[in-house]
């Protein structure tokens, strides 16, 4: 799962203005979802200035996050993203539920201006591949037992 947030979302509604942020926004969503699409991703939900994505491949997921932050900076819109794999509870509306979700979700707000971070289950997975993950330490998630060890995603 990927959970992604513009960075600076609040300022730059308010340096903006109303009309000229649903501008962006639509943007935002145009490139992400053309991007998602070449990823295999689904779109679960937005979240006002971000995303909730499922892939069936960690790999997809991380490639994904990467392209996405690269396309959106082109247009000027900063991202952060958190990124985790575990199983998911599908639920009749076509939402998500289960502890994976909720730990994904935690680790996106760890990443640090436009990060992307991703758990330890995630780096452990992609072991031998191409991407390249510097070792951010390890944080306690809010509402998850112990600390878990993060990577960012190297740009």
């Amino acid at each position: 799962m990927l959970f992604t947030d513009i960075v600076g979302s609040s300022e730059r509604v308010r340096m903006l203005g109303d009309d000229a942020w649903q501008l962006t926004l639509e943007s935002h969503d145009r490139i992400a979802w053309k991007t998602i699409d070449r990823h295999r991703g689904a779109v679960v939900k937005t979240t006002g200035d971000g995303l909730l994505v499922t892939f069936g491949s960690p790999s997809d997921a991380v490639a994904c996050a990467a392209v996405l932050r690269r396309e959106l900076a082109s247009i000027g819109v900063a991202i952060r993203g958190g990124l985790h794999a575990g199983e998911v509870v599908m639920r009749d509306d076509g939402d998500v539920s289960g502890l994976a979700v909720h730990l994904a979700a935690r680790v996106a707000p760890a990443a640090e201006g436009s990060s992307i971070y991703v758990s330890s289950t995630v780096r452990d997975l992609l072991l031998g591949g191409d991407q390249t993950f510097a070792d951010r330490g390890e944080h306690a998630l809010k509402g998850i037992d112990g600390s878990w060890r993060l990577y960012q995603l190297s740009p």
